[in-house]
């Protein structure tokens, strides 16, 4: 008699059966080997041990109020209702590429286990911006987010391009906003974001190549940033204090403002 349950009733992949046995020698529960039912992958329905459990390195951080909430309401119906989405990177430890504030609900519950849906492929890891969807991201965190996913592709054998990541990424200005905000939280993205969405392309070279084309286009937004911040100040002297001044007078300087059809190359 099988371990677990197998949906539907044919021979599973070996890659998914290695996997599941992997998990009950990590000191988890394989439950059932079942095919998704959009493309028929082969996935696991398991309970996993909490301290083997971890977000994937590429991640935004984890929000505290959102974490309180969902701390809340995991007590209040007694029960854990929103299995996380897995994978392995190598024996005994687990990444999360979307569950991070349920996972971090459930360590405060000094939980043993945490439902899980694992997925044998390893580069769903690197889908997590079109998987998760469990917080709306805010700009920052999906940069940091897309920079950090970034450098974990620059880290791999195989050599991807921009283009190729283009999924993963979403729009290319998050690159480039992304390595702004690792050198300055508190950079004023929001204000730049509008005229990166229209401009900034995905590049075809490797990524090794292309990271240093990138950190040349997020200096340049840098040097703007500054002279911008030096017209700011100066306006503050005069008594303008609008929390927005910086957007306006960017939005005034714009040279798309008054060149909607044509972008330049």
């Amino acid at each position: 008699m099988a371990k677990w349950a197998i949906f539907p009733d044919k021979e599973p992949s070996k890659q998914v059966v290695g996997l599941a046995e992997q998990v009950e020698k990590d000191g988890g529960q394989a439950l059932a080997i079942y095919q998704d039912p959009v493309g028929e992958h082969w996935q696991i329905f398991c309970l996993l041990p909490m301290d083997r459990v971890e977000p994937t390195p590429y991640q935004r951080d984890l929000s505290p109020a959102h974490v309180k909430r969902l701390h809340e309401v995991v007590k209040k119906i007694d029960r854990f209702v929103d299995p996380i989405v897995a994978m392995s990177p190598k024996p005994g430890l687990y990444w999360t590429p979307n569950g991070n504030h349920r996972r971090a609900v459930l360590e405060k519950l000094k939980t043993k286990f945490i439902s899980a849906i694992l997925i044998p492929e390893h580069e769903v890891a690197f889908q997590i911006l079109a998987l998760n969807t469990e917080k709306a991201h805010n700009l920052k965190e999906k940069s940091l987010e897309v920079i950090r996913m970034y450098r974990g592709l620059l880290k791999e054998e195989r050599r991807y391009s921009e283009e190729d990541c283009a999924f993963q990424f979403e729009s290319p200005h998050f690159i480039t906003l992304g390595l702004l905000y690792e050198k300055n939280a508190r950079f004023a993205g929001g204000a730049f974001a509008p005229i990166l969405r229209r401009v900034d392309k995905f590049l075809k070279g490797t990524l090794p190549k292309a990271i240093e084309e990138r950190q040349e286009r997020a200096d340049m937004v840098h040097e703007a940033d500054e002279a911008l911040s030096d017209i700011v100040a100066k306006l503050k002297k005069r008594g303008v204090n609008h929390p927005y001044v910086k957007n306006f007078i960017l939005a005034r300087t714009t040279p798309l403002t008054r060149a909607r059809k044509i972008l330049p190359s």
